[in-house]
């Protein structure tokens, strides 16, 4: 049963590897082009998460929802740097990898929402 689990595991893991890695922008230089509006700042945590506290100026695009209908779905701009985050980076090194593919400046964070919150990111009211 162990085998089993384990192969299960690094199966789903391998279908997401890719050449995408999470940023090397330091997080305060992120928090200042994204309080400016020249870069984006998307969580792509499900509905539940973001309900539970989310970051100012965030805007939600929930994985299961981006996976399924695509980024045609949300108002994503393709003119400025997209950063993502989730919890704990996966989601959004997965969902960086799609919309790359898509055309748009995206980059993961490491940094989950938690890890925000104590580098500065404002939690939204």
């Amino acid at each position: 049963m162990y085998r089993f689990i384990l192969l299960l595991c690094l199966c789903h893991a391998s279908m997401f590897a890719s050449d995408i890695t999470h940023t090397t922008v330091p997080l305060d230089q992120i928090k200042a082009a994204t309080t400016a509006g020249t870069a984006v700042l998307i969580d792509v945590r499900e509905q539940s998460e973001w309900d539970a506290g989310h970051l100012k100026g965030a805007v939600l695009v929930p994985t299961s929802v981006l996976s399924a209908k695509g980024a045609e779905t949300f108002s994503i701009p393709k003119d400025k740097p997209i950063y993502l985050h989730c919890k704990a980076g996966v989601r959004a090194l997965n969902m960086t990898k799609l919309l790359k593919e898509k055309g748009y400046d995206a980059h993961a964070l490491s940094a989950g929402y938690s890890e925000l919150v104590k580098a500065g990111f404002e939690k939204a009211n």
